[in-house]
């Protein structure tokens, strides 16, 4: 070039000279921003999370909680064989709620049936 026409750094400092650029590989696709929060690779877990919510509500509670219980056992050891699939933290809530349901709807169920009986 000549001294007259200013160099490609001189007229923009952001451009780059072909000869000096390198290429760079994209990295491996870190998944989609969900894959921690929402454990879609382990339906077991997902499942036994909710159905652990939802057995906070009377009268369906106990057919939920019972399979909260065993979905959310399902799961955990879904995540042990595979640790990528992420979901422990929905399992183990599965867990918690399903049991403390079960047992507080079962009391419940077993309470209004002993009243029903001695009542007659």
């Amino acid at each position: 070039m000549s001294r007259d026409t200013p160099e490609p750094n001189e007229r923009n400092p952001y451009a780059v000279d072909v000869q000096d650029a390198q290429l760079v590989q994209p990295a491996e696709p870190a998944g989609d921003g969900t894959g921690g929060l929402i454990p879609y690779k382990n339906p077991a877990a997902l499942a036994a999370y909710y159905l652990g919510l939802f057995s906070l509500f009377p009268v369906l509670g106990l057919f939920l909680a019972v399979p909260a219980l065993i979905l959310g056992i399902v799961g955990l050891r879904a995540r042990r064989r595979n640790p990528a699939i992420k979901g422990s933290v929905h399992a183990w809530i599965g867990i918690v709620m399903g049991a403390i349901f079960t047992l507080v709807w079962g009391a419940l169920a077993i309470t209004i049936a002993v009243a029903m009986v001695s009542q007659t």
